[in-house]
This record gives structure tokens, sequence and C-alpha cells, in this order.
């Protein structure tokens, strides 16, 4: 595994988990988690692995339900 560039974890079936970037080896910029049934879970950005900003979480039907505001790390 590289310390920088893109970035992609799977379930244990093999499915896409995570993906997204990172730097330095910690999660930066835009990531999506998925279900096991391939359905888009969750998004938002992290800054130098901290998760910042808004956070979106969806449904199984791919409507957005839940925008979580991160607290600024520090």
């Amino acid at each position: 595994m590289t310390d920088d560039g893109p970035f992609e974890k799977l379930h244990r079936d093999g499915s896409l988990w995570v993906r997204g970037h990172r730097k330095d080896g910690r999660e930066h910029g835009y990531f999506e988690f998925f279900r096991k049934d391939g359905t888009l879970m969750r998004s938002g950005h992290f800054d130098m692995g901290a998760q910042v900003g808004e956070w979106t979480t969806y449904d199984r039907t791919g409507a957005p339900y839940k925008v979580t505001v991160m607290k600024q790390p520090g």
C-alpha cells in the first residue's frame, strides 16, 4: 500500500467498501463509503485524517437522509 494517491478498501466479500485518497499515509480529500450491496452509504471530506465539514448519509435508495457537520479538529 502506498502512502499517497488513490485509496480503496474492500469488504470481506470483495465488494468496494471505501474509496478516496491518501496523503502522507492519511485520509485526505473526498471519500465515499459503500454498503456490501454497492449502494453509497456516506460521503464527505477528510483533512489529513480528520473528518471535516459536512458528511452526508444516504438511504438504500441513494437519497440523502442525514447531514452531519463535523467539528473542526483542535
